[in-house]
């Protein structure tokens, strides 16, 4: 059995204080026993129109999180950060970036997934629309990183909504799905729970969802209850409490093959054509 830990951030537009704050729950995961910890969608830096300013910093970024998985000998799926380049290294020219998450070993980063499924969507809060679009670039690649405790299939945050990207992780050996994100109160007051669950049911995976909760600024308002659901869609741990917390959870890739062998979904999975 391995555990494996889900943090919740409040994080703001200083690099340096969320910085702090990484650690610190990085500490408490080790404290705890776990061989991975996994961070929020924009844990770094959480700003409004700073996407290209932080995305010049990734490089540095990147490194910072290297040496902390370094130094502490934990994996670390660095929720999300801007990139400015592509994974073939070719710059993004119409001045937007893309939405990264890295899976950081305690050696060096193991892979990199482009968030494919961007949030332009109308939700009755106060920001109102929103259009991720118009300033990031959709990545396209599906990432399942290998560890020693289990294949690690990268999802993020509006991922969680499309259960064909969950299956294809799936298909290509995800044992565990991470989903950094950043919901929106309205949004995730309705759907995060239940997205979280869905897709360890459909996927018989566990599934590891990461969240900002709180205020970023005036007009920006997250759901936070950071939460982790088992390979039968059950939910394992959830935080109710505002603010940084952590969840520490088991897994086990044996009680995950029996519950996969019991009810053999991929095999019984058809497609249908619309």
């Amino acid at each position: 059995m391995t555990l494996l830990s889900v943090a919740q951030m409040n994080s703001q537009n200083d690099i340096e204080e969320n910085f702090k704050i990484i650690e610190t729950l990085i500490q408490q995961s080790k404290a705890d026993g776990a061989e991975l910890i996994v961070f929020p969608e924009n844990f770094v830096c959480f700003a409004a129109g700073k996407q290209c300013e932080t995305a010049a910093q990734f490089e540095s970024i990147q490194q910072r999180l290297e040496q902390l998985a370094h130094q502490y000998q934990i994996w670390i799926v660095a929720g999300t950060l801007p990139c400015p380049y592509r994974p073939d290294g070719s710059t993004i020219a119409d001045g937007r970036v893309r939405t990264v998450s890295l899976c950081i070993s305690p050696e060096k980063t193991e892979a990199r997934y482009d968030k494919i499924h961007l949030f332009d969507v109308q939700v009755g809060d106060s920001v109102g629309g929103y259009q991720e679009s118009k300033f990031f670039e959709p990545g396209s690649e599906v990432v399942v990183a290998k560890t020693p405790f289990g294949n690690i299939g990268l999802m993020v945050c509006y991922d969680l909504r499309f259960p064909e990207l969950a299956l294809t992780l799936r298909a290509q050996g995800a044992n565990i799905l991470t989903a950094p994100s950043a919901f929106t109160y309205t949004t995730g007051q309705m759907h995060w729970q239940l997205l979280l669950q869905a897709r360890g049911m459909d996927s018989q995976c566990q599934v590891l969802g990461a969240a900002q909760q709180g205020w970023h600024g005036e007009k920006r308002q997250t759901w936070g209850h950071s939460g982790a659901a088992n390979s039968r869609g059950q939910l394992l741990s959830m935080v109710q409490d505002e603010g940084t917390q952590l969840i520490t959870v088991p897994f086990d890739l044996d009680e995950q093959s029996k519950i996969r062998e019991s009810m053999p979904l991929m095999q019984h999975r058809r497609l249908l054509q619309f």
